[in-house]
């Protein structure tokens, strides 16, 4: 039985380009159905007659004064359950993530996860199908490869 090609590891660095984030840790989390990402404060606006959302990304722990910006046009708003069992409704924005060499398009849910130590969580809906998960090690792609990845077509289920 031959081993997928798409092999990651708990943690991951990862890119979000349409967003103008170029590195990024990322906690891979199978037991999670829906990705997110750190965004605060999170602002609806509005761009030719349709729904965007602009919003401020602490991309480190360590600096959590600096702010990237970021818009996006809205593909949803989803009510989802946090890992404290709370609801709470939630944007959800497309983009592409770029991990090692390899990027897709995935929807996430835009929240404040100012207190995680993580700023994205990729669930498992956010993973290409041929993923395979290694629960003990990090870092498996090293760092996101911008140059010319391969682009993996994928569609949350």
């Amino acid at each position: 039985m031959a081993l997928s090609h798409l092999r990651f590891g708990w943690r991951e660095w990862a890119a979000l380009p349409q967003l103008r984030v170029r590195r990024l840790r990322v906690k891979v989390d199978t037991g999670a159905r829906t990705s997110t990402l750190h965004a605060y404060p999170i602002e609806a606006i509005e761009r030719n007659g349709l729904p965007w959302v602009r919003f401020g990304l602490h991309l480190s722990r360590k600096d959590p004064e600096k702010t990237h910006w970021c818009e996006a046009p809205v593909l949803d708003r989803r009510v989802i359950k946090n890992s404290s069992g709370v609801s709470e409704e939630r944007y959800v924005v497309a983009t592409t993530l770029c991990i090692g060499k390899f990027c897709w398009p995935i929807a996430v849910t835009l929240t404040n996860r100012s207190k995680m130590k993580y700023r994205m969580l990729l669930g498992r809906t956010g993973l290409p199908s041929d993923a395979v998960v290694v629960p003990h090690v990090s870092w498996l792609q090293g760092d996101p490869d911008l140059g010319k990845p391969s682009i993996h077509e994928f569609v949350e289920p």
